[in-house]
């Protein structure tokens, strides 16, 4: 085994460790919760490890970096999700390779990924990106629509044709209400996937938890957490 397989190894067998350690405390089974690995920054060679370790979901959250390392990935046994803010010219590349978009959060989008879709002939999940540091009518300032918008788009993506409607993804805000509260800000998530699952019974998932909140993530129910300094390491600062 490579020097960094072994890295990325012992990073996974820790993030596990807090994973099954959250799924404890909270009462839940391990199997509630999927790994997303976010593998954005770092190289093919990197996810092709994390396979071969028995990752099966990764998240990138740039199209130009994601598109070529999906294409040099594409003979693994992988689940793409991508998770950043989504231009509407971008879309054509990302429903090439993506499983799941998590990051729907205007009407625009949902069209362009629709149109898309049904071109290429796949069915791309969806997840409404709420934002909860958004007020009434706006958006987040890492994307996202605010609470009151959810149900509309959560509509629109529902009767697209091509898409399906998942459930729901947030990142704990940084300022607003919320600010330094992860698990009261995950615990709203859930309310609100409650109240989206009584109109699209289907649309189960919760994406919320990254690194350093994964355990309050858990603790509110997420079923799946999107990790990636813990598995990966600190990232080399872009530019």
């Amino acid at each position: 085994m490579t020097d960094r397989k072994t890295e990325l190894a012992a990073n996974l067998a820790k993030v596990e460790e807090r994973i099954t350690a959250a799924c404890g405390a909270a009462g839940r089974r391990r199997e509630e919760v999927t790994l997303i690995v976010v593998t954005k920054t770092y190289p093919a060679s990197d996810v092709r490890a994390l396979s071969e370790l028995g990752v099966r979901h990764v998240a990138e959250n740039r199209d130009q970096d994601a598109a070529p390392k999906a294409a040099a990935c594409a003979d693994l046994p992988l689940k793409w999700h991508f998770v950043g803010q989504l231009q509407t010219n971008k879309v054509r590349s990302v429903v090439g390779y993506a499983d799941v978009v998590q990051s729907v959060d205007r009407s625009r989008l949902v069209t362009a990924l629709s149109k898309e879709a049904v071109r290429a002939e796949r069915e791309i999940g969806c997840l409404v990106q709420v934002a909860l540091d958004a007020g009434a009518g706006g958006r987040g300032e890492r994307g996202g629509v605010a609470p009151d918008g959810i149900e509309e788009l959560a509509d629109l993506v529902a009767g697209a044709p091509g898409l399906r409607l998942d459930g729901l993804m947030t990142v704990a805000p940084l300022t607003g209400e919320y600010a330094g509260r992860e698990q009261a800000a995950f615990e709203r998530l859930m309310d609100l996937s409650t109240d989206l699952r009584r109109a699209h019974p289907a649309a189960t998932m919760v994406s919320a938890g990254m690194s350093a909140d994964l355990e309050q993530a858990v603790a509110a129910g997420a079923t799946h957490v999107r990790i990636g300094t813990a598995v990966l390491g600190v990232r080399p600062r872009l530019g």
